[in-house]
């Protein structure tokens, strides 16, 4: 088995998922972090809000990362959303947009953050963010039962 890995940098990754009812289950990763997700019926994120949710927040971060080392922002919202249809393809999501609303102080410092905020989100885009560059490339899954 490869060794597991955190962070940022390379190496694998996995999560592990047990079942508490019907549609809800516990999430577990190696570093011992939990989180529960469900079907909608109650808060819990569903597994589309995840989806979302993975794609904004390892923009933001990366985005963060960035625009930091010139200001530290004064606000940092980060909006993902998306359509979930079904055509011939089966149920997917449609149409995904991750939107930033931030704002940097006046001054030099924060002039230099307001300027690198768009190539920020480009670099992320396009280079950067593990997730979104998983779904705009695509990767195969490979689903089946596990081994004993």
């Amino acid at each position: 088995m490869a060794q597991e890995t955190g962070g940022t940098g390379l190496g694998h990754r996995s999560i592990s998922m047990e079942r508490v009812e019907k549609g809800v289950f516990e999430v577990t990763n190696v570093r011992g972090g939990t989180m529960r997700i469900g079907g909608g019926d109650s808060a819990d994120f569903t597994p589309v809000e995840l989806l979302l949710t993975a794609i904004a927040g390892c923009s933001a971060v990366d985005v963060d990362f960035i625009t930091v080392k010139r200001a530290e922002p004064e606000s940092f919202v980060v909006e993902a959303s998306g359509d979930k249809v079904r055509d011939d393809d089966g149920n997917h999501m449609d149409g995904l947009q991750v939107r930033f609303s931030v704002t940097f102080p006046e001054g030099e410092a924060g002039d230099k953050a307001r300027e690198m905020l768009p190539k920020a989100i480009a670099m992320s885009h396009d280079r950067l963010c593990t997730v979104s560059r998983t779904v705009v490339l695509g990767s195969p899954i490979d689903s089946g039962v596990a081994e004993a």
